[in-house]
């Protein structure tokens, strides 16, 4: 008989979005809180969506081009990767005419809303915290909108939300 499969620990991540796009409400209110995290246009954060998450993954939301600049709810992965659609659709400003349903290039992930937080946690209060300083988030020139999230930065920000 063989040993059964390890299971897969638990990973975290951090996904930032323009609240003016798509903010923390927006998921909040969308049908059964869940909603399709498309449009990723960049291949490591792709790679990311498509290869390193799984269901039952913990979100952090993140607000960027907002002031202020902070992590404001928490979500989780609630499906396995999917071609995103939005690169097969001419009318989308995520097109991509090089993609082929038998090839896609971009891949999308549902995502289900937990909860707002109540207190932002401002990406300038972790700048301060020696305990955060391994966050990608806080790396000088760091755009990447997918980005993961050490075990003891999200017990950590949860903390701080209260949650």
């Amino acid at each position: 008989m063989s040993p059964a499969p390890k299971k897969r620990p638990r990973q975290y991540w951090l996904l930032k979005t323009e609240p003016h796009t798509f903010s923390i409400d927006d998921l909040r209110c969308a049908p059964k809180q869940t909603t399709p995290w498309d449009g990723v246009r960049n291949y490591q954060a792709r790679n990311i969506l498509r290869d390193a998450m799984a269901v039952g993954d913990g979100v952090l939301i993140y607000h960027s081009c907002a002031k202020p600049l902070a992590i404001v709810g928490r979500a989780e992965v609630t499906s396995p990767s999917y071609p995103d659609p939005s690169q097969f659709d001419p009318q989308s400003p995520y097109f991509d005419g090089a993609a082929t349903e038998q090839k896609p290039r971009w891949f999308a992930r549902d995502i289900t809303f937990k909860e707002a937080f109540t207190r932002p946690i401002l990406r300038d209060l972790l700048a301060q915290m020696p305990e955060c300083a391994d966050l990608m988030l806080l790396r000088r020139g760091s755009r990447l909108s997918v980005q993961p999230v050490p075990d003891h930065a999200w017990g950590l920000i949860l903390a701080l939300s209260g949650g």
